[in-house]
């Protein structure tokens, strides 16, 4: 083995260090803290409760990592960082990093989970509570904005005018699609307390008079009818394929004839090891799902056609999450 492969297994053994690092950082509320102004590792220990000696120690990693600034013995957080990681910012996307904090709980079980342990029955809910839930949506829509303006002109949408967003979170995707199709309606398909933060959204957006909200649950109920396009956003994965196939047959009847579904999730190459991410995201699965996982492309042709669709293709290759299948009801 050369010295470059033994640096490099030994710097992935190590990741989890950094990644630790942050997630207690977010856990103990310190980018907060440390954005409004400079303070002492005393004055944060005495804010926190926390012990000196530990918080020391942890400051001074996260101002290695460039996550904090240290100046005069007093701790800041980096500019460039606070947009993002403390709560009081509208950009702040630190719900998502506590949730990955949850997630270590969950992953931390791997070994015995291949071992042969159970998982849940049910998708684990990535929010403890109603208001870790909003702000997890929250966070959802900061980091999904940048990119659903690209993923709808994949999509090419401009001869939908009836579209059904299928757990359409707080709207990311609703508006984006009403943005660019303005003769377009929508209805908004989730469950009821994420529906009330779609109103609330929609409703600054002045969307609201062209989208009908429909609060419900997808594993129990039927969908509404009428609609030219069905939009799956990243909901195939936590899945199995029976359940898939399940939900693309009530998709299937939602659909007008010619109505078309498409389905934004990792798509995965026939031996299942690249994009890397979504290899990734299946363990993610396995800990967090009794079924779900990532999908081939023709897994997910296959669970289309069973369902009744024709033309199933792949309209887009992607890395991160940002596949799309497309298929169309006769």
């Amino acid at each position: 083995m050369n010295h470059a492969s033994l640096e490099a297994i030994l710097g992935l053994a190590r990741n989890f260090m950094e990644c630790r690092i942050l997630l207690s950082a977010a856990e103990l509320k310190l980018f907060t803290l440390l954005t409004p102004g400079p303070l002492s590792a005393q004055e944060v220990a005495s804010r926190i409760g926390a012990n000196l000696r530990g918080l020391t120690v942890l400051l001074d990693a996260l101002t290695a990592m460039a996550l904090l600034v240290k100046e005069e013995g007093k701790y800041l957080c980096a500019p460039a960082v606070s947009p993002f990681l403390s709560a009081d910012s509208p950009r702040t996307i630190l719900p998502m990093v506590l949730h990955m904090a949850h997630l270590w709980e969950r992953w931390s079980t791997l070994t015995k989970t291949v071992q042969g342990s159970s998982v849940p029955e049910r998708p684990v809910s990535p929010s403890r509570d109603a208001g870790e839930q909003q702000a997890f949506i929250e966070a959802m829509h900061v980091i999904a904005a940048p990119q659903a303006a690209r993923i709808v002109a994949a999509v090419h949408p401009a001869s939908s005018r009836a579209l059904i967003d299928l757990g359409g979170a707080s709207g990311t995707y609703t508006l984006a699609f009403l943005q660019a199709v303005p003769e377009m309606r929508a209805t908004l398909f989730d469950r009821p307390e994420v529906v009330e933060m779609a109103r609330k959204r929609l409703g600054q957006e002045g969307m609201l008079h062209r989208v009908t909200l429909v609060p419900g649950d997808f594993y129990h109920d039927e969908l509404p009818h009428g609609h030219d396009l069905a939009f799956l956003s990243a909901i195939i994965h936590q899945n199995s394929p029976e359940q898939n196939l399940n939900l693309f047959s009530k998709v299937f009847r939602s659909l007008g004839p010619g109505g078309r579904i498409v389905i934004r999730d990792h798509v995965m190459a026939p031996d299942r090891t690249s994009p890397k991410e979504g290899a990734i995201f299946a363990v993610n699965m396995l800990l967090g799902t009794a079924g779900g996982s990532t999908y081939t492309y023709d897994e997910i042709k296959d669970g289309l056609t069973q369902a009744g669709f024709i033309g199933v293709r792949l309209l887009q290759a992607g890395q991160q999450m940002d596949a799309l299948v497309e298929a169309f009801k006769p």
